[in-house]
């Protein structure tokens, strides 16, 4: 299998790029207004704060639904391929990718739907941490794509 196989097909890059740019966007947004920005008038929650979840949770249906797509072929293909030596150091970024992805989608589940108030705000917190260093580790994870592309044979 080629490099070229195992490239994501436009519209799903489009959709993992749009979709998790929106997530970081409005997750860092809603971090600024909620903690920068402090309550609203009477002490309510900044009018922003709504938007920037309503926003946040859209691009979260939209990436569960990228994160099926990956599940069905590029994980799989790519778990193969890494057994091969020169694909072996893409295994423990994507296995990092998943894991954080698992946990971000799980946190973010409970916070929507299960948190307590005394372990919110430290889920939040989770959560937040999980979202950054998902960012953090895709980079990661394309940047050994791309080397991978580059090196001698």
């Amino acid at each position: 299998m080629t490099r070229a196989s195992q490239r994501l097909p436009a519209w799903q890059r489009a959709c993992l790029f749009g979709s998790g740019a929106l997530l970081l966007v409005t997750g860092v947004a809603w971090l600024v207004v909620h903690y920068g920005f402090g309550a609203g008038a009477g002490g309510l929650p900044h009018p922003l704060e709504a938007w920037t979840m309503r926003l946040h949770g859209l691009a979260a249906f939209v990436a569960l639904f990228v994160l099926g797509v990956l599940a069905a072929v590029h994980i799989p293909t790519g778990w193969r391929m890494s057994t091969r030596h020169r694909h072996a150091h893409q295994r423990g970024s994507g296995l990092t990718l998943c894991v954080l992805a698992g946990l971000a989608v799980a946190t973010g589940y409970l916070l929507y739907y299960f948190a307590p108030e005394p372990v919110r705000p430290a889920l939040g917190w989770l959560h937040a941490a999980a979202g950054l260093a998902l960012s953090a580790m895709f980079a990661v994870h394309r940047r050994r794509a791309a080397s991978r592309h580059f090196t001698p044979k």
